[in-house]
C-alpha cells in the first residue's frame, strides 16, 4: 500500500467530516433529533453532560468500527478512515468543547484572527434559542464575514 494514498484517505476523511458535521447539524441535530440538540442551546439541566454529546459517541463509534473493520478484516482503508474521524473529533471536542464552550478552563486567552472568528460565529448560532432560523453550522470552517471586524 502507498503511504501517500493512505495520507490522503486520512486527510480527505478529516475534511469531509467538516462537511458531515455541518450536515448533521443542520438537517439532524436542528431536524428530527432536535430533542437530543436543544439541551446546547438551553441550558435545561445541571449536569456537565449534555444529551447532544450523544452525537460525538455515535462518530466515536463509527471510527471504532473502521478500527475492528481493519484490524479484523484487513481492509487496510478503514485505518485511515478511522484515523481521520478520530482526529475530527479530537479536534471537535478542542475547538467546540473547550476552546468556545469552556468545558474546562483552558484556551482562554487565543485570541488571533481565526480564533475570534471561530468565537463570533458560534455565538451568532447560538443566538437563536429555537431549532429554526439556525446560521453557522460549521465548526472549522466558517463564512470569511465572522472574521472581519
Amino acid at each position: 500500500m502507498d503511504i501517500v494514498l493512505w495520507i490522503l484517505v486520512f486527510l480527505g476523511t478529516f475534511l469531509m467530516m467538516e462537511g458531515m458535521a455541518w450536515f448533521t447539524h443542520k438537517y439532524v441535530m436542528h431536524g428530527f433529533l432536535w430533542k437530543l440538540h436543544k439541551d446546547h442551546h438551553r441550558k435545561d439541566h445541571s449536569s456537565w453532560w449534555e444529551r447532544n454529546d450523544l452525537f460525538f459517541v455515535f462518530y466515536a463509534l463509527i471510527s471504532i468500527c473502521c478500527f475492528l473493520l481493519w484490524g479484523n478484516k484487513n481492509v487496510w482503508i478503514a485505518l485511515p478512515i478511522g484515523l481521520g474521524i478520530l482526529a475530527y473529533g479530537i479536534t471537535y471536542f478542542f475547538v467546540h468543547d473547550i476552546f468556545i464552550h469552556q468545558r474546562f478552563k483552558i484556551f482562554r486567552n487565543a485570541n488571533n484572527k481565526y480564533a475570534k472568528g471561530i468565537r463570533r460565529a458560534h455565538k451568532t448560532h447560538h443566538k437563536h434559542l429555537g431549532k429554526d432560523d439556525g446560521e453557522c453550522f460549521g465548526m472549522l470552517y466558517v463564512p470569511f464575514k465572522y472574521f472581519k471586524k
